[in-house]
C-alpha cells in the first residue's frame, strides 16, 4: 500500500499538525503521521494539561485566601482524581479539534510511527502490514521528549519525568524538583498551591536563567514566600531510594548537602524525539541531536524540512506552529506571513511571566543605546483590586530611534499582554506610535501604557524622581 503526496508530515503536535493544515489549506495534497494522539506534547503531555493543573490549583489557593475579600470559605478540599480527570477533559477537547481540523481541511492522517526512507519516502509501522508514502516534501516535526540527567540513581521508580508525574493518581506530599526553569517552576507552582512540599534545586546562579535578572529574583522571593525551598547553583551528584523516599545529594557552596522527599521530578529540559525517525543510510546532518536546516528550515537532505524541537533554537509550542506556517508557504511558493525573529516566553507562575526581544543588558552586549521605562503594578487600579503580588512591566527602546526592542512583564495576565509587544518589535513602532492607542480602565494593560510614558518623560501613575 502506497500513496503520493505534495506534502508529508511526521508528528501531529503544534508544528506539524499546523504545517499540514496549512499546507492543504494552500492547495497542496498533505498527509500526516502521528503515533501517538494528535496534538503531540502541548496538547496531551505538556502545556495545556500543565496550565489546566496550574488553573485549578491556583483556584484552591485562591478559596484558602479568600478571607482578604471579605470571604469566608471553610473546609476547602480538594479531589485530586477530579482535578486530573478536568485536565484530561479538556485536553481530550483540543485533541478532538485538531483532529476535526485536519478532516475539515482534507489532511489525509495515518496512525503509527513514521519512519524516514531514502528518495523522500516514509514508512508508517502498523501491525497488520507496513504502509509507505511519497512525498515532494517531507516536514519532520517529532517534536521532543524529558531529558534525563547522566547521574547515578536517575532510573528509579521514584525518580519522575513530567509525563509520569502527569500519570499519577495521587498528589504526592513531597517533591524534589532537579532544574529551576520553566518546567521547574510551573510544576512547582501546582503542587506548593496543592500543599506539596517543594524543593528545587538548579545549576545556575538564579531561577530562570534565560529571564530578566529582576524577574529571576522576584519569582524566587515569591516562591520562597509560598513555602517553596530554592538552592540555585546547587549541582546535584545523584540519587538514591530507600523505603519509599528519594534523597538527592548536591553540592552547594562547596559543601556537600542531601534532601529526602517522595518523588523526584527531573525537569532540566527536553531532547529532539528522533526514535526511529532515520531509516538506514538516511539521515540529515545532525548536531548534538538536532537536525541541521538552513533559513528555510531544509535539512541537508533536499526536499526534507525540520521545524519545532528538532532543530536549534526556542522550544515553545508557537514557534514550532509558526515555523509550520512559514514552511508550508515556502512550499506553496508564498511569501511567509509570520516573522520568525521575535519570540514571545511565557512563564505560567502566578504572577505570570512574559517577554519578547532584547533585555537592557542584552541590548548593553550588542551596544546599542537604550532607555527603559518601568511600571510597578502595585499603583495598577485593577492589581489593586484582585490584590496582586507585586510586579513590574518593564520597556526597552533605542535611545536614537524611539524604536520598541523589547519588553519584560512580571504580573497579572502577562501572557496575554505580550503580544502587543511583540506586534510592536516586529513591525519597528516607536513608543510614540504605541501611546497613540488608548487602553481601557480599568485593566492590566494600563500598566503597558504608564511604562511607555516612562519612557516619555514620565508616567502619570508614578511618582516623579526627586532631581539630584
Amino acid at each position: 500500500m502506497s500513496g503520493k503526496y505534495d506534502v508529508v508530515v511526521i508528528g501531529a503536535g503544534p508544528g506539524g499538525y499546523v504545517a499540514a493544515i496549512k499546507a492543504a489549506k494552500l492547495g497542496l495534497k498533505t498527509a500526516i503521521i502521528e503515533e501517538r494522539r494528535a496534538g503531540g506534547t502541548c496538547l496531551n503531555r505538556g502545556c495545556i494539561p500543565a496550565k489546566a493543573m496550574i488553573h485549578a490549583s491556583s483556584l484552591y489557593r485562591e478559596m484558602q485566601e479568600a478571607e482578604r475579600f471579605g470571604i469566608s470559605a471553610s473546609d476547602v478540599t480538594y479531589d485530586y482524581g477530579k482535578i486530573v480527570a478536568y485536565k484530561e477533559e479538556t485536553t481530550d477537547k483540543l485533541v478532538q479539534g485538531v483532529e476535526q481540523l485536519l478532516k475539515a481541511n482534507g489532511v489525509d492522517v495515518y496512525d503509527g510511527k513514521g519512519t524516514l526512507l531514502e528518495e523522500k519516502k516514509v514508512r508508517i509501522r502498523k501491525e497488520q502490514e507496513d504502509v509507505v508514502l511519497e512525498g515532494e516534501n517531507i516536514i519532520l516535526a517529532s517534536g521532543s521528549k524529558p531529558l534525563i540527567l547522566p547521574i547515578p540513581g536517575m532510573d528509579s521508580e521514584r525518580v519522575l519525568t513530567s509525563d509520569a508525574l502527569f500519570a499519577m493518581k495521587e498528589a504526592p506530599k513531597s517533591l524534589i524538583i532537579i532544574g529551576g526553569g520553566v518546567i521547574s517552576v510551573e510544576f512547582a507552582t501546582v503542587y506548593a498551591n496543592l500543599g506539596c512540599k517543594i524543593t528545587i534545586l538548579e545549576a545556575m546562579p538564579k531561577l530562570v536563567p534565560n529571564m530578566d535578572k529582576e524577574i529571576s529574583q522576584n519569582l524566587k522571593m515569591i516562591l520562597k514566600k509560598r513555602g517553596i525551598d530554592i538552592h540555585t547553583s546547587a549541582a546535584v551528584q545523584g540519587v538514591t531510594t530507600e523505603d519509599g523516599t528519594c534523597t538527592c545529594h548536591y553540592i552547594e557552596k562547596d559543601q556537600e548537602q542531601e534532601v529526602t522527599a517522595d518523588y523526584v521530578l527531573c525537569a532540566v529540559g527536553r531532547c529532539p524525539n528522533t526514535d526511529g525517525l532515520f531509516g538506514e543510510n538516511v539521515k540529515p546532518d545532525m548536531e548534538r541531536g538536532r537536525v541541521l536546516v538552513n533559513a528555510n528550515f531544509e535539512s541537508s537532505i533536499p526536499g526534507v524540512y525540520a521545524i519545532g524541537d528538532l532543530i536549534f533554537g526556542v522550544q515553545l509550542a508557537h514557534a514550532a506552529s509558526a515555523q509550520g506556517i512559514v514552511v508550508a508557504e515556502k512550499l506553496a511558493g508564498k511569501e511567509p506571513s509570520i516573522d520568525l525573529s521575535i519570540v514571545p516566553g511565557c512563564v505560567y507562575t502566578d504572577p505570570e511571566i512574559a517577554s519578547a526581544g532584547m533585555t537592557e543588558d542584552q541590548a548593553k552586549e550588542n551596544g546599542i543605546a537604550v532607555k527603559c521605562g518601568k511600571f510597578i503594578m502595585s499603583a495598577n487600579g485593577k492589581s489593586i483590586i484582585t490584590q496582586e503580588e507585586r510586579g513590574f512591566i518593564k520597556v526597552v527602546a533605542d535611545e536614537a530611534t524611539d524604536k520598541i526592542l523589547g519588553a519584560q512583564m512580571m504580573c497579572a495576565r502577562a501572557t496575554d499582554m505580550i503580544g502587543e509587544f511583540v506586534t510592536a518589535i516586529t513591525n519597528g513602532l516607536t513608543v510614540e506610535q504605541m501611546l497613540k492607542g488608548m487602553r481601557s480602565h480599568p485593566t492590566y494593560n494600563e500598566g503597558i501604557g504608564e511604562a511607555l510614558e516612562e519612557l516619555e518623560g514620565g508616567a502619570v501613575h508614578v511618582v516623579p524622581r526627586k532631581k539630584k
